[in-house]
């Protein structure tokens, strides 16, 4: 977009002093005030004919559940700008400079928590253009004309005294400077870069590189240490610098397209339409787009363009914003947020949401337009006074400036507010389940909300069918198998030991996206089992097809989820369908099943044989086997099987002696007597018990029904 500029001072205005290379996107506004670069002034931005807004009316989305994004409570409060009050924003530290009189009556800093907060005095030496700590606020960097940085050390035991660098390129201006590291800094001019080392014990800096090259403004981004120069007449073609370990190297350039190539040639691509974030963990530039206002000229656009530390920069995507008008960009939770200013509502996109009416990398906005969740401020601004109270905050003003990626700044008002997105209004203004199960697994805090859906969705007014809940559990479980077999590769690469030339794995982070099947079965499955308005039949298959999906993903299903279909079917009393369940091992075989099914024989009596059939497929569980037979008196019974098991000489002969006995049948008592007793002649040459055992009370009760005659006798060779 192409803007004219006046230059003028401002008094008392919105915005003082907003330097332009904290890289800001602002509304592009009449009265919107910024920093002009190399010139020490203010500049107000005022459209060129024919850029006017073309959007609806103003309006204010009263339903306060509709509203998705909204100002964070406990916004970091600073001194307003004013007369004798500059302010500042540094995007590599997140921190406000409030400067009065220029330093001489004191310079408060305020960052995002209180430990980062600062106030000092420095001498005034003229006008401030930008002010900035080093990572660590260990180094103050300081720029009051356009030819050099003054520097001061805030390191202990460093004496706290001012020294000065200028550029070394003749005739060029410093446009703004910004510091790599805690002790690296790169001074941006109109004709190049200047990468620098401080020296803070020395007091004196030393040139490490330098790129000549015009530049008529530039962006930088803080997280990934790129920055971004506009070079060329029309300043569409953008060169970006990486920096890293104290190297600077130059990255592809490329070239923004313009809608429209101005003849004769001039400057056509302002500071104020192009922004530098991460989504997604890629960096990308956004560049919005606007076009001629004609009747049949599309709305504007957000162009994104995807740079990789290598290789060429690509166009990638398209953000459709179906209006024209002023416009401010800022990233929250990897959704880009395009905020528009004559309508008072903001647009969200998602670039991982693919649009199947749409061409390759084209996107609509994910949902309905709709305005930041009203917020209130008190009066005085930060001086709280308890006799005033709060009043709304003007959303959208033309005093907002935005920073990537997700800060608002209210000069004017004297605060800075971090923007965040709320999952809940989202549920019931995208009306296509699979798409918003798509989005919501991409968001940081998603886990209450997808649980949420999970129960709207099998019942109520939110009642789907089955295929659109086949459709979300699908989604939910390839999110859980990926990240099992990403917690199973972890574990098997630290079992097995690194392998040369091979990086040391990361073990992978457990997002709230991770919906497993206790989360399922706690929060959603087993309070809709308990529904009484919804039907068995529908609940049953809702069953049935959590389980086939953790199966088609190669999850093993845990036992509590069969153990609830297990319990609906008998609640139901549709034995025929356990039966068949059972007998087609559509539920898996376990022993908390087996447990539970034998718990059933009273209301269904196949239940105990479907037990043991259980038991003995699982071949673990020969144990729990012998226990069932013996709690059901079939002693005889569960000597046959631990002898077709090939264990009767290490079995308990007590157990089955206790067992028999409470049958009150001598002659099973006999037999069972008799047959450990021919064990022990078999094994140890003598018929007689060890002391171990603990048999002797069955000795005693044997001779008492039969005599001792009746005792095996050892036998001799």
């Amino acid at each position: 977009m192409v803007w004219k500029r006046v230059h003028m001072k401002v008094r008392q205005s919105a915005i003082r002093t907003f330097s332009s290379v904290c890289c800001y996107t602002s509304f592009t506004t009449v009265e919107t005030v910024s920093y002009c670069e190399g010139e020490g002034r203010l500049v107000v931005r005022f459209p060129v004919s024919g850029q006017t807004s073309g959007a609806e009316p103003a309006r204010c989305v009263r339903m306060a559940n509709e509203h998705y994004l909204e100002l964070k409570e406990n916004p970091v409060q600073f001194e307003h700008a004013s007369s004798v009050n500059n302010v500042f924003f540094d995007e590599a530290n997140k921190q406000v400079f409030a400067v009065r009189s220029g330093g001489a009556t004191g310079v408060v800093v305020k960052g995002p928590d209180d430990k980062s907060s600062v106030a000092f005095r420095m001498d005034d030496k003229g006008e401030v253009k930008c002010i900035k700590f080093s990572i660590g606020n260990k180094i103050l960097a300081v720029q009051r004309t356009s030819k050099s940085v003054d520097f001061i050390n805030f390191i202990p035991d460093y004496p706290h005294m001012e020294f000065t660098q200028e550029c070394k390129t003749k005739n060029a201006n410093v446009l703004g400077f910004c510091w790599t590291s805690w002790n690296e800094i790169v001074f941006i001019t109109d004709q190049g870069v200047e990468f620098y080392q401080v020296f803070p014990d020395k007091r004196s800096l030393k040139l490490q590189k330098s790129q000549n090259i015009n530049v008529n403004w530039y962006q930088y981004c803080p997280e990934t240490a790129v920055l971004l120069l506009s070079t060329t007449v029309q300043g569409n073609v953008l060169q970006p610098l990486a920096f890293r370990n104290g190297t600077i190297s130059k990255m592809s350039k490329f070239e923004i397209e313009l809608p429209v190539i101005p003849k004769p040639a001039k400057l056509s691509l302002s500071e104020r339409d192009v922004a530098i974030a991460t989504i997604y963990g890629q960096l990308y530039v956004m560049y919005l787009k606007h076009h001629s206002r004609t009747p049949n000229s599309p709305g504007a656009e957000v162009v994104l363009y995807h740079l990789p530390r290598e290789g060429p920069c690509k166009k990638s995507h398209v953000l459709k914003l179906n209006t024209t008008g002023k416009f401010a960009l800022n990233i929250v939770d990897n959704l880009v947020v395009v905020h528009h200013q004559s309508s008072q509502t903001s647009l969200i996109f998602d670039i991982k949401l693919k649009e199947p009416d749409c061409a390759v990398n084209t996107h609509q906005p994910v949902l309905p337009a709709r305005s930041i969740h009203p917020y209130r401020v008190s009066l005085s601004g930060p001086v709280v006074v308890p006799s005033q109270p709060p009043v709304p905050c003007q959303l959208y003003s033309s005093s907002w400036s935005v920073f990537q990626p997700d800060i608002i700044i209210s000069a004017s008002e004297g605060y800075l507010w971090y923007l965040q997105v709320k999952l809940a209004p989202m549920v019931h203004l995208l009306e296509d389940k699979g798409k918003l199960m798509d989005f919501l697994l991409r968001r940081r805090d998603c886990k209450l909300v997808i649980l949420s859906v999970c129960s709207q969705i099998l019942g109520g007014h939110e009642e789907a069918g089955l295929p659109v809940v086949a459709t979300v559990f699908d989604k939910l479980n390839q999110v859980y198998k990926d990240y099992l077999e990403a917690d199973q590769s972890y574990t098997a690469a630290m079992e097995s030991g690194p392998s040369r030339g091979s990086t040391a794995q990361k073990r992978p982070v457990r997002t709230q996206a991770v919906i497993d099947q206790s989360d399922m079965y706690t929060h959603v499955l087993s309070a809709f089992t308990e529904r009484r308005d919804v039907s068995h039949k529908f609940i049953i298959a809702v069953l049935m097809e959590y389980i086939r999906s953790l199966n088609q993903n190669q999850i093993t299903v845990q036992h509590y989820l069969y153990e609830l279909v297990i319990k609906t079917l008998v609640q139901h009393n549709l034995f025929y369908m356990l039966h068949q369940f059972l007998q087609y091992h559509v539920l898996s075989d376990s022993k908390p099943l087996a447990c539970l099914l034998l718990s059933l024989e009273s209301t269904y009596p196949p239940a105990h044989q479907l037990s043991l059939d259980m038991l003995k497929r699982l071949s673990t569980a020969n144990d729990e086997i012998v226990e069932v037979l013996l709690s059901k008196q079939q002693v005889l019974g569960a000597l046959r099987f631990i002898r077709s098991v090939g264990g009767h000489d290490n079995v308990s002969a007590r157990k089955f002696l206790d067992a028999a006995r409470q049958t009150g049948d001598q002659m099973l008592f006999y037999t069972v007597f008799r047959s450990f007793q021919q064990r022990n002649q078999r094994l140890r040459g003598n018929p007689a018990f060890n002391p171990g055992e603990h048999c002797e009370e069955h000795v005693v009760h044997f001779q008492q029904l039969f005599g001792e005659q009746a005792l095996m006798k050892p036998s001799t060779v």
